[in-house]
């Protein structure tokens, strides 16, 4: 047993949470990345967008993979906002608040918004229109990405962010000392609560990204089914 054991015994306790706690944030992230890259492949095919799809970086740390997410959502945000300055270039003033109404029926929308997708692609189908009415009428999911781009900031400027993904494979000690240095109980406690502050965090955003973009992309599978 290590002295630091000895002399506080409550620490092989706080060890376990921050593995488990570790892992969880881990899973959090790998689930964030499916539905990320969900999306991608919806704009990709639907609104011939070229957003490449990521992947998490085993060899990387939880910066530099939150850093990935972080850079592919600003993407699809600049992709929904190039959408929305083409739909307002393209239609008369009237026609394009027709796209904001929420009392406008949302057939109609997508009817306008396959005319403007006509013009710019030559021809349009109802699916890319729907999936552009979708993105640009859902404050859900703009808030969403919008919250997620924070809380993904904040965790990669913590003291998770140094923090390699895969070193939970490697042992307790190789985890503690990448983010301690040194193993002490007043560290070991301030880095459990960082921990749970973040991921509480990061799994309430992260579920309601999730579910935000589920919305689009079942919408997509009814349609072209």
């Amino acid at each position: 047993m290590a002295l630091s054991d000895l002399l506080y015994p409550d620490n092989p306790k706080r060890k376990q949470e921050l593995i488990h706690l570790h892992q969880e944030l881990l899973d959090c992230m790998s689930t964030n990345f499916h539905a990320t890259n969900e999306l991608v492949g919806v704009l990709n095919e639907h609104l011939g967008c070229a957003i490449t799809p990521i992947e998490m970086r085993e060899s990387s740390t939880v910066k530099e993979n939150c850093e990935i997410i972080i850079q592919v959502m600003s993407e699809i945000q600049h992709q929904v906002q190039k959408i929305d300055s083409d739909m307002k270039d393209k239609l008369e003033p009237v026609l394009y608040q027709k796209l904001y109404d929420i009392k406008e029926p949302e057939l109609e929308k997508i009817a306008i918004a396959q005319r403007v997708f006509s013009i710019i692609f030559g021809e349009a189908t109802s699916t890319a229109a729907m999936v552009a009415i979708k993105l640009l009428g859902s404050d859900h999911l703009t808030l969403t990405v919008s919250k997620l781009i924070g809380v993904l900031a904040q965790i990669g400027a913590s003291v998770l962010g140094g923090v390699s993904i895969t070193i939970i494979g490697l042992g307790l000690e190789m985890i503690l000392h990448a983010i301690l240095g040194a193993v002490e109980r007043s560290q070991l406690l301030t880095a459990v609560r960082s921990y749970e502050k973040h991921l509480a965090e990061f799994k309430a955003a992260s579920e309601k990204y999730q579910r935000a973009i589920h919305e689009v992309t079942s919408l997509v599978r009814r349609q072209v089914q």
